[in-house]
């Protein structure tokens, strides 16, 4: 498949791209953090998306959705990128629909449908430590009548604060580290014995620290298979992971835009300094960089729609690459800004501090580097 966009995806990028512009600028971010508003987003900015069918992009049309893929669902990711647009849509729209339409439709029909028209949020509690490894599971699920009853804790649970229902990986069965034995769950954020510690991160989003404390669920709450569970979080993690590496290859591109403009009016020495063959060189460095970057997210975003058996590669590589690779944008605009990229009034500040936190969540670049070279067998 040619890696470019089709009419109707560049339709969708164009209209995403100017909704942003005017409904979800960096200044609404810098807004939440300054009010340290308790939500971590804007609400009436969500249902506005959730109209234009963005939290519905990846339910069926019978669940309420609009039944789009992954490839629509990174282009809104990625225009979200150059605004710095914070949202659920990464938790909801993209993990918690995948979840529930693939692995729970059923059982959840009326939460998916929620969903779908932004009015329920979801969250995606999997990680325990400090570092992304969702086979290291220790939060137990033992059988407790009809259900189960779940004690554990999940750290860096994105928008855990506000959720309606979270995600929650549990053992069932085997020891820590092995991928078998896992089983995810939907519980209820009002559960009796969930409790969430709210923590504003630096990027000025939110995540929690989730304790659960004898909550019992029925069997109904379970997703996928019993013991099993392993192979459905992978693929919902991989559609975390690709439009994340969509959204920071927005962001990346929206630094080099951003460094170019402040270069074209900058002077000195009497010169504009965008005439500087030396900053010319490392700006052509970075476009090229960021080319490639893009190039294998729509390749990964392309084979999860087709079901690909290399998608799970795929998807490895452009977390990596993008994570590197916006990261190394953001320092490189902070440079050429020069001192006045360091101070808070300027915008490009608040690019490096997302692109930290997104290339940590859902896996860092070197945990998708040690997992791309187990997967090819080196």
């Amino acid at each position: 498949m040619a890696l470019v966009l089709t009419e109707e995806q560049e339709m969708l990028r164009e209209a995403a791209s100017g909704f942003l512009a005017e409904s979800a600028p960096v200044t609404q971010l810098r807004r939440l953090r300054d009010d340290e508003d308790p939500d971590g987003y804007d609400r009436a900015t969500w249902s506005q998306m959730a109209e234009m069918g963005w939290a519905g992009v990846l339910v069926p049309e019978s669940a309420g959705g609009v039944g789009l893929g992954f490839v629509e669902a990174g282009v809104i990711a990625e225009e979200m990128g150059r605004t710095l647009t914070a949202s659920p849509f990464h938790s909801a729209a993209v993990m918690g629909a995948v979840a529930l339409n693939e692995f729970g439709a059923a059982a959840h029909a009326d939460l998916l449908e929620r969903i779908a028209t932004g009015q329920a949020i979801t969250a995606l509690a999997v990680d325990e430590e400090r570092r992304h490894a969702p086979t290291n599971v220790t939060t137990t699920a033992e059988r407790a009548g009809n259900g189960f009853r779940l004690n554990g804790t999940k750290t860096f649970v994105v928008e855990a604060h506000v959720a309606d229902a979270l995600i929650v990986s549990a053992r069932t069965s085997g020891e820590p580290n092995d991928p078998n034995g896992i089983t995810l769950f939907v519980v209820a954020n009002d559960a009796h014995g969930l409790s969430t510690d709210r923590t504003s991160m630096i990027d000025a989003r939110n995540a929690g620290r989730v304790t659960l404390t004898d909550v019992e669920v029925t069997a109904d709450a379970i997703l996928g298979e019993i013991d099993q569970g392993y192979a459905a979080l992978t693929r919902i993690l991989n559609a975390g992971r690709a439009t994340l590496a969509a959204e920071m290859a927005g962001s990346a591109q929206e630094s080099l835009g951003q460094s170019l403009d402040y270069l074209k009016d900058r002077k000195q020495f009497g010169q504009i300094v965008a005439g500087f063959q030396a900053l010319q060189h490392r700006a052509a460095d970075l476009y090229t960089e960021i080319e490639m970057g893009r190039s294998i997210v729509l390749k990964a975003l392309q084979a999860m729609d087709a079901d690909d058996p290399q998608a799970d590669l795929l998807v490895t590589a452009a977390k990596s690459k993008l994570g590197r690779v916006a990261q190394h944008a953001a320092r490189e605009a902070i440079q050429l800004h020069g001192g006045i990229g360091m101070t808070d009034a300027a915008d490009i500040g608040f690019f490096i501090k997302r692109v930290r936190v997104a290339e940590a969540w859902l896996g860092d670049a070197n945990f998708h580097a040690e997992a791309f070279a187990r997967m090819k067998g080196y």
